[in-house]
């Protein structure tokens, strides 16, 4: 059972179903189930009773969120909540897809899974709910993957904003002091289906991007030199680029838990990179 599945990582995981013919796979999307109604989530999963919940739906406006609290915490909370007591009453295992967010981004080394969080933003606060949840109603079937700056060929996403802002001839400014790492939103799919496939379960907390680290204004300047575009990108400070929402100065996260216990691999995020682009560029 695929929650969220129109977006990127849904999208993507349907895009791997089909070289996974030993799973029979349930997408929904938001018209399908109700997710902020805990009776129709409870009804379903037990109608259908799927060994596997995995929740891509999310509230992801993130400067909306700041105005919009309760929607944010509704589907980002909430509706997790709704996912995990159902999961635990229907003996399914539930995958929960979280953020850097729930991060204050003051750190200066990677972020290991037991740090401390302390979210800046309202959709960070909703998204640490959502953990919360999994850690309260499912403690024992429920994986939470925390990941960040997820990008692919479909959707909105970094890559395809840069792409087509310099693609039109115009030059950007792009932030260079907020530090983390992309992740190829297929990468986490077949990071996902690597862990259901698995002969282990070991519930928690785990973190997957791609391998590496970069800022906002190195990884604009990789996706411009990969697709050959002209415009330039300029540095600039995050002072000089308000938002309602507070970002993460520093967020890149530590992965060496999901490496160790479930033997996942890392791609390095200008592999993956290069690729979409590739794949963007072909399709256009």
């Amino acid at each position: 059972m695929v929650t969220g599945s129109s977006g990127q990582l849904g999208t993507a995981l349907q895009q791997l179903a089909a070289q996974h013919p030993q799973h029979q796979f349930s997408f929904l999307q938001r018209g399908d189930l109700n997710l902020t109604s805990a009776e129709e989530v409870m009804q379903y999963v037990h109608t259908h009773r799927p060994h596997y919940i995995i929740n891509c739906a999310a509230y992801t406006a993130v400067d909306k969120a700041e105005t919009e609290p309760d929607a944010a915490f509704a589907v980002n909370r909430d509706a997790v909540a709704h996912l995990a007591k159902a999961a635990t009453a229907a003996g399914s295992r539930l995958i929960h897809i979280s953020t850097d967010y729930v991060f204050d981004g003051t750190a200066t080394t990677p972020y290991e899974e037991n740090a401390a969080t302390n979210p800046a933003s309202v959709y960070g606060a909703s998204k640490r709910g959502g953990e919360e949840a999994c850690l309260q109603h499912a403690s024992q079937n429920s994986v939470v993957i925390r990941t960040s700056w997820v990008y692919s060929t479909t959707g909105h996403n970094f890559v395809k904003t840069v792409l087509r802002i310099l693609g039109s001839g115009k030059e950007m400014n792009v932030v260079r002091d907020q530090q983390g790492t992309p992740t190829y939103a297929p990468d986490l799919a077949a990071a996902i289906l690597h862990i259901v496939n698995s002969t282990a379960w070991h519930p928690g907390t785990y973190h997957f991007t791609n391998d590496g680290e970069t800022t906002w204004f190195h990884f604009a300047s990789a996706i411009r030199e990969l697709a050959g575009l002209s415009p330039a990108v300029h540095p600039i400070p995050t002072s000089a680029y308000p938002t309602p929402a507070r970002r993460p100065a520093y967020s890149v996260l530590g992965k060496e838990k999901i490496k160790t216990n479930y033997g996942v691999t890392l791609v390095p995020w200008q592999q993956s990179l290069q690729f979409c682009v590739q794949r963007l560029q072909t399709n256009s």
